[in-house]
């Protein structure tokens, strides 16, 4: 299992209490999230209505739901699947370094919504580089007749080159 990064986990503390506008209750990073409400609370701010029902009492499940709820709101929104965490891993404290990964992944999707205008997390995001082939070149590049650097080392080599880049002396 991943180590815990302290400071990965301050810094977003810090950006979900940024968006919320207030203080986060006191205590652990699993213990601020365990019952899901602060994370319901947290897509709800960034994504108005993404969960209905947040259950603020009850037992086990009922807590749980909160978090599924969750899961479910930031899937919608475009958090990579692969990046959102098990149930378990908050709820039974079983990967927190998922837990962190899975907001932190929601404080950089944010950017991709206009929309959204409150505080960032992370480093920003590149945009997508649409590149438009006619069928000719996609034909060259199929039958590999052109590389995908095509023209751009106007028939450089390494040939020269040493290790390091030291030019070798014949």
């Amino acid at each position: 299992m991943p180590s815990r990064q302290k400071e990965l986990e301050q810094e977003v503390m810090a950006w979900v209490e940024a968006v919320l506008g207030e203080k986060l209750p006191p205590g652990n990073f699993e213990d601020v999230f365990k019952d899901g409400v602060v994370l319901c609370h947290l897509i709800n701010k960034i994504a108005p209505n993404s969960v209905k029902k947040i259950q603020t009492s009850g037992g086990s499940f009922k807590l749980m739901e909160n978090i599924q709820r969750f899961q479910e709101a930031i899937k919608k929104y475009g958090v990579p699947h692969e990046e959102i965490f098990q149930t378990a891993d908050l709820f039974e404290r079983r990967n927190i370094p998922q837990v962190v990964l899975c907001l932190y992944s929601l404080g950089r999707i944010t950017q991709k919504h206009p929309e959204y205008t409150g505080p960032r997390l992370g480093p920003k995001m590149a945009e997508e580089q649409k590149r438009e082939w006619d069928e000719d070149q996609q034909r060259m590049l199929r039958d590999g007749q052109i590389g995908l650097q095509m023209g751009q080392n106007k028939g450089a080599t390494q040939a020269g080159l040493g290790s390091m880049g030291n030019t070798r002396h014949m």
